[in-house]
Parts: structure tokens; sequence; C-alpha cells
């Protein structure tokens, strides 16, 4: 509970907080789950969703207050998804005997504040400022080949994107979403400014933080209440950023089990926009 509390902050910082867990098989279930909840880089998208499509669409103050629900309702569905795979888990490839809680006290000691400092700079912050940058250099790079580099007048970002929409529709998204959800791996952050570039065909990031123009960008290129409802549950439900990706390879020592924290919460992404999708055409 606490490294999954610790995954709203960062979700490489809980993966490394799963250190705590004695039982490596409780580590690595903790570690496999930690990404369904929604880190620091995922609420400013669900919030502005949410504000352009939910609240923008009800007047009056309970708007906010509907808004708010459906932030907090897509937050406590990654929580019981969550509990969800790792009981899964713990029933299947990761069976095993629970292993017995025990709380014990150390003696009190006075706090040495110089190696507190000392070691959560070094020994936490600087190692994922390190991965951070480890990805983000090549993949600026790789977004902007992408948006600058043309075939036969479109840009591979176009040409990614048709390819891509038959299957985003199935999802109740579109090519470009996709695209900006698989290009923006290397941070959270990135996948909306990715969606505008894509949108207002530019070759570099947009960032925009008037609510009301991204809301008018988003809406005449297509989105509609269904588009806003997938992408929140997509964004809660999809694979971990790539320095979380690097740091389950480092806590767990295993490409097998990095491939698996990738796959599971893509699978049951995909999965959920799908069902959405599907319900939402046959009773509206």
């Amino acid at each position: 509970m606490i490294t999954m509390c610790m995954g709203f902050g960062c979700n490489a910082a809980g993966c490394v907080g799963c250190r705590i867990i004695d039982s490596p098989r409780e580590r690595l279930i903790a570690i496999l789950t930690n990404n369904f909840v929604p880190c620091n880089g995922r609420f400013p998208f669900l919030i502005a969703i949410a504000t352009i499509f939910i609240a923008g669409s009800i007047q009056g103050f309970s708007s906010t207050i509907i808004s708010t629900i459906a932030v907090i309702f897509v937050i406590l569905l990654g929580i019981v998804f969550t509990l969800l795979i790792s009981k899964l888990l713990s029933k299947t490839i990761l069976k095993g005997i629970p292993s017995s809680f025990i709380l014990e006290l150390p003696p009190y000691r006075k706090p040495q504040f110089g190696k507190i400092l000392v070691r959560s700079i070094f020994d936490r912050t600087l190692f994922v400022l390190g991965r951070a940058i480890s990805v983000a250099i090549p993949a600026g790079l790789i977004i902007w080949l992408f948006a600058n580099i043309g075939i036969n007048g479109q840009s591979l970002l176009d040409l990614v994107a048709n390819f891509l929409q038959p299957f985003a529709n199935l999802m109740g998204l579109d090519g470009y979403i996709l695209t900006a959800f698989i290009l923006g791996i290397p941070a959270n952050e990135i996948v909306l400014p990715i969606i505008l570039m894509c949108y207002l065909g530019g070759n570099s990031l947009v960032n925009l933080e008037d609510t009301f123009s991204i809301g008018q960008i988003l809406i005449s290129h297509g989105w509609t209440i269904l588009t806003a409802i997938n992408v929140m549950l997509f964004t809660i439900l999809h694979y971990p950023c790539a320095t979380t990706l690097l740091t389950i390879k480092k806590e767990t020592g295993s490409w097998k089990w990095t491939f698996v924290s990738f796959l599971l919460p893509t699978i049951c992404g995909i999965a959920v926009c799908m069902l959405t999708n599907f319900v939402y055409h046959i009773f509206i």
C-alpha cells in the first residue's frame, strides 16, 4: 500500500520503494502493478480533459464537482485494477504462500540530516533524473524526426497515425491519439503536446496553457465525450513511461518482467477502451 501511494508521485520511485518488501514474490507483484496508479505526470492531462469535456458540457457550479468525480473515478479504477491484477498474479504465475506482516519498531535514533540529504539526492533523485535524461534526449530526437521527415508529402507522424487509425477506432480514439501515446513513452507529460502538434501540423511540441484553446482544437478534430472518456481510461491503463521501465529492469534484473510490466496495463487499457466504445455505440 505504501509503495502504491508512492506511485502517485512517480511510478519509478514507487518501484524503488518496493525494496522495503521482504518477500521477493510480493515485491515483484508490487513492482508489476505499481503503474496502475497515475503518477504526477498523468494528473494534468486527466484534469484538462475532464475540465474541457465533462465540466464544459454541464452548466453551473455542479460542473466542477462532476469533473472532479470523473477524475477520482478513473483513479479509483486504477486502484481496483492494481488489486485485481495483484490477486491474479498471486494465483497464477507468481503463486506462493503470503508472507506475514510484522511491524518492528527500531530503537529511536536522532536523525542525521546531512546523511538523509545526501542519500536522498544521490541515491534517489539523481538516479531517477539520470534515467529520465538518458531517455528524454533520444526520444526528443525521434519525435523531431517523425514530425519533420516526410514521404510523398506526408510526415512520418501522418503515416503512422493513418496506419493505426483502424485499430484506434476500435478503442474509440483516432490514429493521432494512439501515435501520441506511443511517442509519449519517455514521459506522460508530453502526450497532449504531441496530440496538439499532430493536429496543428507543426514540427515541434505544442504547449498551450489555455484549456479553452486546447478544447477548441480537440473538438475541431472530432473529439467527443466518448473520445475524452477513452483517453482518460487509456491514460490510467497503459504502459509505464521509459524511466519506470528502466527502473523495473534494474530492480528485477530481468527484461522478461519488464516486458510483463509493459504488457499488463496496456492489455487492460485496450480491453477497457474497446468495451467502453462497444457499450457506448449500443446504448447511445
